[in-house]
């Protein structure tokens, strides 16, 4: 699988939303830009980090970390892989063993702040859901197809509202592919 190096570039807010985030990661060059949907929570997490809050050194992600590095030699690497009805699957690897871990995405770009781990993405999902990166931007373009159900649901009501249906319409395709999908999965089970 051929990856791209992502690197972190900070946490914006979702307009409109209280409880969401995103974290923006860019390629090396920064020329190119992912957006991962994080939680407030995490989102807080994040920005205790960026502010190098001094309580942050003794929470439970450093202390894991720490440990790791001072009582391991494990070489970790995470790998965003594909994204699957809004959810970018992401994996920790053991770089050696190549033996993976699950790990939500925006717990992985928490996990590779603290502990410098490099963190990748397949280059043909790189390729299909980036956008152009503009450092300072009032704000970022975030592909359809990685929001949450219910933030296209959110977002689905908004338009209507507006009565701006064009894009009513392309939220409800998406939608139904979505539901489409879960319709095939629960019938080859």
């Amino acid at each position: 699988m051929a990856r791209e190096r992502l690197i972190f570039k900070g946490v914006s807010e979702i307009l409109g939303t209280e409880n969401m985030g995103l974290l923006i990661l860019t390629d090396e060059l920064m020329e190119r830009q992912i957006t991962i949907v994080c939680d407030k929570a995490m989102a807080v997490q994040i920005e205790l980090r960026l502010k190098m809050i001094p309580i942050s050194n003794i929470m439970l992600p450093e202390v894991m970390c720490n440990l790791l590095k001072t009582y391991t030699d494990l070489n970790l690497e995470i790998v965003i892989e594909d994204i699957i009805d809004g959810q970018y699957r992401t994996l920790l690897y053991n770089a050696d063993t190549l033996d993976p871990m699950l790990i939500r995405a925006s717990d992985a770009v928490l996990l590779s702040l603290i502990g410098e781990i490099p963190i990748y993405i397949d280059s043909k999902l790189m390729k299909r859901q980036s956008t152009e990166y503009r450092e300072n931007a009032n704000g970022v373009t975030l592909p359809v197809n990685s929001i949450s159900d219910e933030m296209l649901q959110s977002a689905l009501d908004r338009a209507i509202a507006e009565e701006n249906y064009e894009l009513a319409s392309h939220l409800r395709d998406e939608q139904k592919r979505r539901e489409h999908n879960e319709e095939s999965k629960t019938s080859t089970k």
